[in-house]
């Protein structure tokens, strides 16, 4: 592994242990330390969630001008201030602008990613890559939410404000990390701004859908999990916890193993089959209302390795089709686009996990069903996207 490559893991893993400090608490932090209401808190939040929504096809024109690692640093900087903004803010106002901040930040961060990562492993198939990129923000991030829960078992509301000083501290170590530490590959070639348009590439286009179908069920673990197993089960108040420590451990250590045991199968077809795991972890959860009380948590906790394996076989293989499939002129804007199928999955989901509302069964349903079409719907894509992007490559 090149110092460069180590160096982008260092500055990922950094900035993912200071998003875990502090964003599975960002909503608490508002009630309970701004003094927001909860109804107001939400609203302002989503407000910022959806004002990030018109980065990326900024993100993605300058990442193709100016190349993928000035946007990242200034991602990374933004998002610092999203974070100051919410420590000094006093209302829900602030908030909605801290948020609208931190949003505009990650919506940038992740247009740019995925095109540094490619550019900083060289040449050859990026799966190996993103894979590696997976497990190291996994890990960082669980590491951060544990430092999180210290902070405020000992500390109190004061360890909500030391959790976000500390977040921005890491956004500005991790961005100086990429400045001095992290050189290119493949020097940068600007392009011109007429060459490629992503709305024309129809393939492409079906590709961040069919993601975006798999990217619902990603969010709709993190965020229905707690409300399924807390409000509908009643079960204890560790287990939403232990199911998401569980997932972390997981895939930050079954990267690789996951690559290697899919070597075979071709990008679309890995892609499918973590699309039918998930489609079949909604089936098996779904049956726990079947299940004796008394057996529900290890349940639970063993359909979790279903979502696991699905998350581990899906993931690294998708970054590496989008990015092999996007051409070479125009792969800030294509892997900009290709945010759209998880950033639009991250508005909807609320959505879907209030349906339990309506019916304890119609979430499952209706998340299996869109990782079904999924299945369906990569399965027509091969032929179409460039064989070179769909064929199976490790690194």
């Amino acid at each position: 592994m090149t110092r460069d490559r180590v160096a982008l893991l260092c500055a990922l893993g950094i900035d993912n242990f200071g998003s875990g400090l502090f964003l599975p608490l960002a909503l608490v932090y508002v009630t309970q330390v701004v003094g927001v209401p909860l109804a107001v808190a939400g609203t302002a939040v989503t407000l910022g969630a959806v004002g990030g929504l018109v980065v990326p096809p900024l993100a993605g024109r300058l990442v193709d001008r100016v190349g993928p690692r000035a946007v990242v640093i200034c991602a990374q900087l933004l998002q610092a201030a999203g974070v100051g903004a919410y420590l000094i803010a006093g209302s829900a106002g602030p908030v909605v602008v801290a948020a609208v901040l931190l949003s505009a930040g990650q919506q940038l961060f992740y247009s740019s990613l995925f095109v540094l990562i490619a550019d900083v492993a060289g040449d050859g198939p990026k799966d190996r890559p993103f894979a590696e990129v997976g497990m190291v923000r996994a890990a960082s991030f669980g590491l951060g939410g544990l430092a999180a829960g210290a902070m405020l078992t000992w500390l109190g509301n004061a360890g909500y404000r030391i959790a976000l000083a500390a977040d921005a501290l890491t956004f500005f170590l991790a961005a100086l990390i990429l400045v001095f530490f992290v050189r290119l590959a493949r020097p940068h070639r600007p392009v011109c701004e007429r060459s490629v348009r992503v709305l024309r590439d129809r393939p492409y286009v079906a590709l961040i859908v069919f993601s975006g179908l798999f990217g619902l069920s990603l969010d709709f673990f993190l965020i229905g999990t707690p409300v399924f197993v807390l409000d509908r089960l009643h079960g204890p108040v560790w287990l939403p916890g232990t199911i998401l420590a569980l997932l972390t451990v997981l895939t930050s250590v079954g990267g690789t193993l996951a690559l290697r045991l899919t070597a075979r199968l071709t990008r679309i077809a890995a892609m499918r089959a973590g699309s039918a795991l998930f489609s079949a972890w909604c089936l098996v959860s779904l049956g726990v209302l079947l299940v004796p009380d008394a057996w529900r948590v290890v349940y639970l906790l063993v359909s979790t390795l279903v979502f696991a394996a699905g998350d581990l076989v899906f993931g690294p293989r998708s970054g590496a089709l989008a990015e092999a499939a996007a051409p070479p002129v125009a792969r800030g804007r294509y892997l900009a686009a290709y945010q759209y199928a998880f950033t639009v999955a991250q508005v909807i989901a609320p959505a879907v996990v209030a349906l339990f509302s309506v019916a304890d069964w119609l979430p499952w349903v209706l998340v299996g069903a869109c990782a079904g079409l999924a299945v369906a719907g990569l399965g027509t894509l091969g032929s179409r996207l460039p064989a070179s992007a769909v064929a199976p490559g490790q690194s």
